[in-house]
């Protein structure tokens, strides 16, 4: 299943900061900005404070950065014409970058975003902070879920190990839902909606409101004036309501 932008963004941001390269080059960067001072933190700050403080925002900002450049490369990946991605990208980055430093300087160093010279020594820095955020990112490749692998129904793994057959059909008993595989039957205390939920994708279909079968164990299916009988690979016959005669159509398992 696709990811939203959102879910895919905070994924990899996530990833970001369990990746050792990244987390070295944020100790790199901080330790170059400790070092350098800008915004005048070399002049009001002695090194270890300074440092503390680049340590903080370097993450800070890295981790934002990296959010909005992959919600923005994701959620305009497949937009015509192609130039439209990257520049999403350079813009949403710098905007959001831009904002957090101008907002931490402020509560930091009481540094108020009016003055033209610190407007634009302020701008320079964060088109620096961008294109290493981009450099570094370029250099992590795109992370895709992968698809899950096939196994068994969980259903399964709620039967003792000797009746973990195939599934041949699910009935209601009570308060129960007796599980039928090529192995035996078991009484599961759940609901036939949680349980056809467990049974896979596309592995059978519900034909009652108190019946599911398999559709590799169905031998024949018998039309009965408005309903029909579903006679399955151990010899059982399974009843079929006429509200789910058209799915049974749909199946190809009678005539239309």
């Amino acid at each position: 299943m696709k990811d939203s932008p959102t879910h895919y963004a905070l994924r990899e941001t996530q990833r970001y900061f369990t990746t050792s390269r990244f987390l070295l080059g944020l100790v790199a960067v901080a330790v170059l900005l400790a070092v350098s001072g800008p915004f005048g933190t070399l002049t009001s700050m002695s090194f270890a404070p300074r440092l503390a403080y680049w340590a903080f925002t370097v993450p800070l900002t890295f981790g934002l950065g990296g959010f909005v450049s992959a919600y923005m490369s994701e959620r305009f990946r497949t937009k015509s014409p192609a130039w439209i991605a990257p520049t999403a990208v350079a813009l949403g980055t710098a905007i959001s970058v831009t904002a957090l430093v101008m907002l931490l300087n402020w509560l930091a160093f009481g540094l108020v975003p009016t003055a033209p010279a610190y407007l634009a020594g302020l701008a320079l820095s964060v088109l620096v902070t961008a294109a290493i955020i981009a450099l570094v990112l370029q250099f992590m490749p795109r992370h895709e879920p992968q698809a899950p692998t096939e196994g068994p129904p969980a259903l399964l793994q709620r039967l003792e190990l000797a009746k973990r057959g195939s599934l041949v059909s699910l009935s209601v008993q009570d308060h129960y839902v007796e599980v039928v595989t090529t192995k035996g039957s078991s009484l599961l205390l759940m609901r036939l909606s949680d349980a056809i939920g467990e049974t896979g994708a596309d592995t059978g279909m519900q034909v009652h409101r108190s019946h599911w079968v398999a559709l590799g164990q169905i031998a024949s299916v018998t039309r009965e004036g408005d309903k029909a009988r579903i006679t399955l690979s151990d010899g059982r016959d399974i009843p079929a309501s006429r509200s789910y005669i058209p799915a049974l159509k749909d199946a190809g398992l009678l005539p239309r």
